[in-house]
């Protein structure tokens, strides 16, 4: 890609679900070669909450207050509930959106689509405009298990758990898909200590960062714990280095109702086996400090 040119993305985030989406959207707001062309609020079930959309959607706002970006991001609202079968999408601004937006990929400025939760809204934008599997865009999906066999995440993977009929959906269609598994993003991961010297103090922002994972993990871990994976931000220095990922081409596979692998379509998808662990959090790191310093 030329270097003038900025790499268009949209990231698809239940932001509220946990602690590392705010990480995620943060990094890419600050990336100065990723153009966000929307960021879309996705719900994550109701184990948690009943209006799990909504709150992604607060947090979202939350976070562009504490950057001044109210006004210079567009957002909007994914589906607050999974699709209900493999037939029917659900209408939303955020599958709208995703659907606006490919019309104007090209194959030198293609779309990325990050998705940090559910593929709900992506299999919404496949149903109700089945021509964007051939237009140039870019599916980057946090979520499943790893293809080894060898797999320590209990039971189903949560982002897949929360709507398995959707994954079949885009895993069916022959679009372009780089997945992310739990066994690499899991390994993406950072102590308290680490991030109060390497961005404490230096913004709200990055205070807030901070304070929301130790709150996170103290409301919802059930033992002691003084650390979290960012694991949705390789979706993020995968969009801003590539070839910082090792991949591995795979037939795509359907997902079982226990989360497991089946037969599918065999549509060539990308497995991303390794990801550039020191320049996705040194980065991320960097452009933190740096806007604190703006900022003051």
């Amino acid at each position: 890609m030329d270097a003038h040119v900025r790499r268009r993305v949209i990231i698809n985030t239940d932001a509220k679900n946990e602690a590392d989406d705010q990480f995620a959207i943060v990094h890419a707001l600050l990336s100065p070669s990723l153009e966000v062309r929307g960021l879309i609020a996705a719900h994550f079930g109701t184990s948690r909450s009943n209006r799990s959309m909504e709150e992604s959607r607060e947090e979202i706002d939350l976070l562009l207050d504490l950057m001044g970006l109210e006004e210079g991001v567009r957002v909007a609202n994914g589906s607050a509930t999974p699709i209900l079968d493999e037939q029917t999408p659900r209408e939303s601004e955020g599958a709208r959106l995703i659907i606006a937006e490919s019309k104007l990929a090209t194959t030198l400025q293609p779309l990325s689509v990050a998705f940090l939760g559910p593929l709900t809204d992506m299999a919404s934008a496949i149903l109700l405009d089945p021509d964007i599997v051939h237009r140039d865009v870019v599916v980057i999906w946090i979520g499943g298990v790893g293809y080894s066999g060898v797999e320590t995440y209990p039971g189903v993977e949560f982002n897949l758990r929360n709507d398995i009929a959707a994954a079949n959906v885009v895993y069916d269609s022959g679009i372009t898909v780089w997945q992310v598994p739990s066994n690499v993003y899991s390994q993406v991961s950072v102590s308290y200590t680490e991030l109060e010297e390497k961005i404490g103090g230096t913004s709200k922002l990055a205070d807030y960062l901070i304070s929301q994972m130790v709150e996170w993990n103290r409301t919802y871990w059930p033992e002691p714990i003084e650390s979290r994976s960012l694991g949705d931000s390789p979706a993020i220095s995968l969009m801003l280095y590539p070839r910082g990922g090792n991949f591995r081409i795979l037939p795509a596979p359907r997902f079982g109702q226990e989360g497991h692998y089946l037969p599918g379509s065999g549509h060539p998808i990308r497995v991303v086996e390794s990801v550039d662990v020191r320049f996705l959090l040194e980065d991320m790191f960097a452009k933190i400090r740096k806007f604190g310093r703006k900022a003051a």
